[in-house]
């Protein structure tokens, strides 16, 4: 059942709202914009009915919140409001909604319009996934982790959050790919893709397939040492899939770790901690690979064995 996130200071029109849609939609209600913000980056929600005219943050200042963050950036709202002049619909249409709704409204028309809207946001869910994901592995590509890392290193600054990004490939692939051809690699790549991607399973989390054989994970919330504890347990995932690998390395598919976790600033680029990670990846790789070597900020350094 779609989830909808209702948010108004009134009460008696929030129930209003809920009586008319109830049994055919799951219904949160919110009655000012800082629950509301909250709520909507928790939950994962189909549609937002947002009040224009509330104390505070208001219904406009409200959209701009939700167009700048990229946890609610793609949930569809539909503006409910008062304020019938054409020049507050066309505020409210330019900031991002789908629909300027006046009240009182009719309960036929608010139910055809959420239905409308909801089932528009399903097709372009489905459109974007399928544009966004790895045809081999089906996890995300190269082209959604291109679009969203940036966007979720700017919500850790802002949020001043830790943020950890990791660099893994398969070790001595080539060696896999000339002993037992081209299609059992590409199983081996879905394998690994699958098992580690089931460790990444928060909203916050991204991992995706970077090429060929190498892939990325981006996730917040951890310190150093915990991100570090983390990817040892993908690591050893892996390993004990028991794919069996003709290498100096070990009888089964191993991979290498490479990784970095710091609390970024505005003045730190994300792009100087992607080559870190990618450094470290290096280091696990010239220290006898099948291993996690991690990072912090101050360069202080995490090796597996």
């Amino acid at each position: 059942m779609d989830k909808i996130l209702v948010i108004d200071d009134s009460p008696v029109q929030s129930e209003f709202l809920c009586s008319i849609l109830k049994g055919d939609y799951e219904l949160t209600t919110c009655q000012n914009a800082e629950d509301g913000l909250r709520e909507a980056k928790e939950g994962n929600y189909s549609l937002i009915l947002l009040d224009v005219v509330m104390p505070g943050v208001d219904g406009f200042m409200m959209m701009q919140e939700l167009k700048a963050t990229e946890l609610t950036r793609h949930i569809p709202v539909i503006l409910l409001t008062s304020l019938a002049d054409v020049q507050y619909e066309e505020r409210g249409l330019l900031l991002g909604a789908v629909d300027y709704v006046t009240k009182p409204f009719s309960p036929v028309i608010i139910k055809a319009r959420v239905n409308t809207h909801i089932q528009l946001h399903h097709y372009q869910m489905q459109f974007k996934k399928q544009a966004m994901v790895d045809e081999l592995t089906g996890v995300a590509n190269r082209r959604r982790y291109e679009e969203e890392c940036l966007a979720r290193w700017r919500e850790a600054v802002r949020f001043e959050l830790p943020f950890s990004i990791c660099m893994f490939d398969i070790d001595k692939f080539k060696v896999y790919n000339d002993t037992f051809g081209h299609p059992a690699g590409d199983q081996v790549i879905s394998a690994v893709a699958k098992t580690a991607s089931s460790f990444f399973h928060r909203s916050t989390d991204l991992f995706a397939r970077y090429g060929g054989e190498e892939f990325v994970s981006i996730f917040v919330g951890s310190d150093a040492q915990p991100a570090f504890e983390f990817m040892k347990t993908v690591r050893q995932a892996v390993e004990d899939l028991h794919i069996p690998h003709k290498s100096p390395v070990s009888p089964w598919v191993t991979v290498s770790m490479g990784g970095v976790t710091l609390c970024p600033s505005a003045q730190d680029h994300y792009s100087t901690y992607l080559k870190l990670a990618d450094t470290m990846l290096y280091d696990a790789k010239r220290l006898g690979r099948n291993m996690v070597v991690w990072s912090n900020e101050g360069r202080e350094q995490w090796r597996e064995r």
